[in-house]
């Protein structure tokens, strides 16, 4: 009987530091998920009692704030694949057993893990366009753009559609990263005559917006808000974090 009146005592539950943390809990993740307009998750979470406040930092808000978030590669990984690799490695040791086990530790935000795997792959293959191309982007994550240049500029000479315009892409952002923005501008041009990755007209975008061409920065931003009200589930999902970043900007240089 005790227990059961404490349930209905507001100042035993006030003065609990479990009831108060998991409170703390839920109105960060009802807070971040009005903020990204994840409006379903956020009426489970209001409702819930804690619960439906972690299935969404575990299915949203943690994988939406992963280091390689909206810098996606072909390719999943998995505990029980790197261990399938490994053993491959161990006994076959092939190039494309290491670059696939370097896609994996991409995928998990492990560039330094991935950047050697990706040179064990070129070891084996020096030629591999895909091997070459990864490294690039891996030495891009840590902040190596001097290093990824000359890799991903060859890449995207060599197959301008390489990885479906991902690769121009991580060239474009690499110039970015040595301030060589006018011909960054024209990299990501280059990525949309074919493409309309919400990647590129954000940071297309941005630049614009840098060089007072506000004009030109809202067009690319419209149009990204325009496709993601008609995108399919999966890629709203993936391009959540750019569509955040074309409202942000929109929000500043005026609609």
């Amino acid at each position: 009987m005790r227990f059961i009146s404490n349930l209905t005592d507001l100042e035993f539950w006030l003065n609990n530091p479990v009831f108060l943390l998991i409170t703390a809990f839920q109105i960060w993740m009802l807070i971040d998920a009005v903020r990204r307009q994840e409006w379903i998750w956020a009426f489970f979470i209001f409702i819930g009692s804690g619960l439906g406040a972690c299935f969404y930092y575990f299915n949203v808000y943690r994988g939406s704030n992963s280091a390689s978030s909206g810098f996606e590669l072909p390719g999943a990984g998995s505990r029980q694949r790197i261990k399938e690799l490994e053993a491959q490695i161990y006994h076959l040791d092939k190039a494309h057993h290491h670059f696939q086990l370097g896609d994996i530790y991409f995928r998990k935000g492990k560039f330094a893990k991935a950047e050697q795997c990706y040179r064990a792959a070129l070891e084996r293959e020096p030629s591999d366009i895909d091997a070459r191309a990864h490294l690039g982007q891996a030495l891009l994550r840590q902040k190596r753009a001097p290093e990824a240049k000359p890799i991903l500029q060859q890449v995207c000479t060599e197959n301008p559609k390489h990885d479906y315009g991902h690769s121009l892409m991580a060239y474009a952002e690499t110039l970015v990263a040595l301030g060589e923005n006018d011909a960054a501008i024209a990299v990501w041009q280059q990525v949309l005559q074919n493409n309309s990755y919400a990647r590129a007209r954000v940071q297309l975008a941005e630049l614009y917006a840098a060089n007072k061409k506000e004009d030109l920065a809202r067009s690319e931003l419209r149009e990204i808000l325009a496709d993601d009200l008609h995108a399919p589930k999966f890629q709203r999902k993936r391009d959540r974090v750019w569509v955040r970043r074309a409202k942000s900007l929109l929000g500043k240089i005026g609609k």
